[in-house]
């Protein structure tokens, strides 16, 4: 029988007993992997995330209604999201060490900590009805106008920024870094590629959600500097002692290793014209499922694709996937969009002559807008007010939200089921993999 032994510096990892760690070595781990700091701190988090509930909770009981997103039924096999073919654009030497190995590990990676923190601090605004969000209105007794103001901001979702506390806030630092530290301890690059593609993805969004919640209130994320740098170029994350940034995580190593353009909506970046965060972390097992949902929401969303009178405009989130994805990028990014399209999507597309990148919402997605309104409201739940109190604006949000999926739930749109990964009479190739 094998010895096994816990390294006390090194928390859940086992090691065989007397053997060091040399780099490129991936011992045999638990089930599930997580730095020493994050396994011995779970229990003091759960308080946290308790509190976290709490708060979410009040805030979604006080307008209650289901929580409508596109939901998919995944059948067979988990999905693994193919290699990416060589790019002409530059390749900076100190990523290359993050291109994934051919022979892939069993070794897991445990998010249990941000699943349960998602699953509380995120709201879905439910499936766009591609209907713009008309005019926000000031609250009773002002003429300035609070919160949302973007004719976008009943689609996608949004994360409770204004209900964190300092004490909270705090973790998400703290996990970030145990997900940086995760990688000392495990060979990412040994990893099945969805089992990689996963812990880059979360990464990335621990790391703007840290952030923004760090800077909030801020109408834009993109405002956000971090010693002078912007934030999306800001090198405040450090994976075996190369520094990055989220813009690298995507682009230096994501995009240039992954051939599938729907890596793209798995990326957060923390404004509304950006893909939704899931309300659940990204694993091995999910990723492609997420990656199909995220897709579908934003390609039929007007944050997606819009028809201007010949024209077809597209957010600019494909003008950073062009050089990977789209190198001819008008006929690429059409078909791409295709795959993901509903009916209505495709028929405008199929009245348009040209395409431009052209739609953008920088506004913060949350639900306050990025401001502390001095205005609040009593909150009421089947007649009988709670106490707990929302800024006007918030309230109205909340209500138009409700509104909108009591409309969803009359006219019969409550999601989509999307089959993937099904062998059909003619197809050839590995149904295991998604290109």
């Amino acid at each position: 029988m094998r010895d096994w032994a816990v390294s006390p510096r090194r928390g859940n990892q086992f090691r065989r007993a007397g053997s060091p760690r040399r780099r490129g070595t991936t011992y045999p781990l638990a089930p599930y992997v997580a730095s020493g700091a994050t396994r011995i701190r779970l229990r003091q988090r759960a308080e946290n995330i308790g509190r976290i509930a709490m708060m979410t909770k009040l805030a979604k009981t006080a307008l209650s209604a289901a929580l409508i997103s596109a939901s998919t039924v995944a059948l067979a096999q988990p999905t693994e999201l193919a290699a990416q073919s060589v790019v002409s654009t530059t390749v900076d030497p100190q990523f290359a060490t993050f291109t994934p190995n051919q022979d892939a590990t069993d070794t897991r990676i445990d998010y249990t900590i941000w699943d349960e923190a998602m699953k509380n601090l995120v709201i879905s605004m439910g499936p766009s009805l591609r209907e713009t969000a008309g005019s926000a209105e000031p609250g009773l007794g002002s003429r300035r106008i609070y919160g949302h103001r973007s004719r976008y901001r009943l689609e996608g979702t949004r994360i409770m920024f204004s209900f964190l506390d300092a004490d909270v806030i705090s973790t998400f630092g703290e996990y970030r870094r145990d997900l940086e530290d995760t990688a000392n301890k495990v060979d990412i690059q040994s990893l099945s590629r969805n089992e990689q593609l996963a812990y880059w993805i979360n990464l990335h969004n621990v790391a703007m959600v840290e952030q923004i919640a760090n800077a909030w209130p801020v109408r834009q994320p993109r405002e956000i500097e971090i010693g002078g740098v912007p934030i999306d170029d800001a090198k405040f994350i450090t994976v075996e002692g190369v520094a990055m940034s989220p813009k690298d995580i995507r682009t230096q190593i994501v995009y240039r290793n992954w051939r599938d353009p729907k890596v793209m909506y798995g990326f957060w970046r923390g404004d509304i014209g950006s893909p939704s965060i899931q309300r659940e972390a990204y694993n091995a097992d999910n990723v492609a499922r997420l990656l199909e949902r995220g897709a579908r929401d934003f390609v039929n969303s007007l944050r997606g694709t819009q028809k201007q009178g010949s024209k077809l405009q597209v957010s600019k989130l494909y003008e950073e996937g062009a050089p990977f994805f789209f190198a001819n990028f008008e006929a690429d990014v059409r078909t791409h969009i295709a795959e993901y399209a509903n009916e209505d999507v495709t028929e405008f597309m199929g009245k348009t002559s040209r395409l431009e990148a052209s739609i953008d919402e920088p506004d913060i997605a949350d639900l306050a807008g990025g401001v502390r309104e001095p205005s609040y409201q009593t909150i009421t739940s089947d007649g009988q007010p709670i106490s707990f109190r929302i800024p006007q604006s918030m309230a109205r949000l909340l209500q138009q939200r409700q509104d909108k999926l009591e409309r969803i739930i009359r006219e019969g749109r409550t999601g989509t089921v999307t089959f993937s990964n099904i062998k059909l009479p003619g197809d050839e190739g590995d149904d295991s993999v998604v290109d």
